[in-house]
């Protein structure tokens, strides 16, 4: 029975979409190539993130480039993610959850740490970890290091997420995953990896407890 949530950040507690598309058009740019739409970020991103910037340019993007990139893009969502806050129903759904729960993100640790204390999850979750180090890979090795750390047995848990890689993470270490259509990723492909779906983190944490 699961009795630990994993929550993501960017995109499922954090509402922060229009930050992190407005950074990455500030990277493309940079590398010479076309801003993107929302929706188009929905359809298209995927990680590794300098693969989807190879796609966005039509060509590789090389590390030394992508180092590059990556520093542009977080420079400009330290700005845009000013304007941003958690997803309406954040709250509610950290405590409508009756076991325990904690916070993996992929945003740097240094940033992500202050943010969620501002916003008063720090005393919510046993553990918040964000990126140390370089970025831009899957989530896998961050999940399992951040279950390691906590002592939990990934059978007994749920990630909530909203990207694919969210789900792929998860289910490679044996746990269960629950995609959210408020974030990232279009609804289509969340659908497509065959775990459920929720369209409110509330519905999510209720699907959860059904495990």
């Amino acid at each position: 029975m699961t009795r630990h949530l994993v929550w993501d950040w960017n995109g499922t507690l954090f509402d922060d979409l229009a930050a992190v598309v407005a950074a990455t058009n500030d990277a493309l740019v940079h590398a010479g190539g076309n801003p993107v739409t929302a929706d188009e970020h929905r359809e298209r991103f995927r990680r590794p993130i300098a693969d989807y910037y190879g796609d966005e340019l039509g060509r590789p993007v090389l590390p030394e480039e992508f180092a590059l990139l990556d520093r542009v893009f977080h420079d400009s969502y330290e700005t845009h993610r000013l304007a941003c806050k958690p997803a309406v129903d954040a709250f509610d759904a950290i405590a409508a959850w009756r076991g325990s729960q904690s916070l993996l993100s992929m945003w740097h640790h240094t940033n992500l740490v202050p943010l969620v204390e501002a916003f008063g999850l720090t005393p919510l979750l046993a553990r918040v970890d964000g990126l140390r180090g370089a970025g831009g890979g899957p989530k896998l090795p961050h999940l399992v290091a951040h279950l390691e750390a906590q002592g939990i047995d990934a059978a007994d848990v749920v990630l909530i997420g909203d990207s694919v890689d969210d789900a792929d993470a998860a289910l490679s270490v044996g746990a269960k995953a629950i995609l959210y259509t408020g974030g990232f990723t279009a609804e289509r492909k969340l659908r497509a990896v065959g775990v459920p779906v929720a369209a409110s983190l509330l519905e999510a944490v209720d699907l959860a407890g059904r495990g």
